[in-house]
């Protein structure tokens, strides 16, 4: 392996895997400040910072979030992946919500990549989640949108949950021919 590929911040980028099943362990406040800290400082289209995070750690809270959610989706529906057997934050100690006013999917992206790849870089694991943007379209829209202070203008982006891995996947196979360099024609 090169010296580029030995690059810490590579080495997270290409050993960083989707965990869906955490310890438990609490993220310590400095963890969590570091991981508000790398999803602020994520680029946004022509630097209008418009998405908004919120951050949760309460497990009661996430346990009611769950509930709702599958009140909202069917508890025998698969909403995501290992529907039947996690939650829907993966069990993990922590989340990310990420909202806006504007049409901002993009930089939601970055922004929820950049807390994926800093958390693999404190030896932590990520799942991006999408699926649970459904509690926030529905009979439970409000009432989460006042729990986490979220304006009544604001549209679910993305999520992220956050925590100490209780599993160890293995890199996915990827698929071919996604990729072609174009470089200048030889003389």
């Amino acid at each position: 392996m090169s010296a580029l590929a030995q690059n810490e911040t590579i080495q997270a980028i290409l050993s960083r895997r989707t965990v869906r099943s955490y310890t438990g362990e609490p993220l310590t406040r400095e963890e969590i400040e570091l991981l508000s800290r790398c999803a602020l400082y994520a680029p946004s289209a022509r630097n209008r910072q418009s998405t908004h995070v919120r951050v949760v750690t309460d497990q009661t809270m996430l346990d009611e979030l769950n509930r709702d959610f599958k009140d909202t989706v069917g508890w025998d529906a698969p909403a995501y992946t290992r529907w039947d057997v996690n939650p829907v934050y993966q069990t993990a100690p922590c989340m990310f919500f990420v909202f806006s006013e504007e049409d901002c999917g993009i930089d939601a992206g970055i922004l929820v990549e950049n807390i994926a790849i800093a958390a693999k870089a404190l030896g932590l694991d990520s799942c991006i989640i999408g699926s649970v943007g459904a509690l926030f379209e529905g009979a439970f829209a409000g009432k989460w949108k006042e729990r986490l202070q979220v304006g009544a203008n604001e549209r679910f982006l993305i999520s992220v949950a956050v925590g100490h891995g209780a599993e160890d996947p293995p890199a996915k196979p990827r698929a071919e021919g996604r990729l072609l360099v174009i470089e200048p024609e030889q003389a």
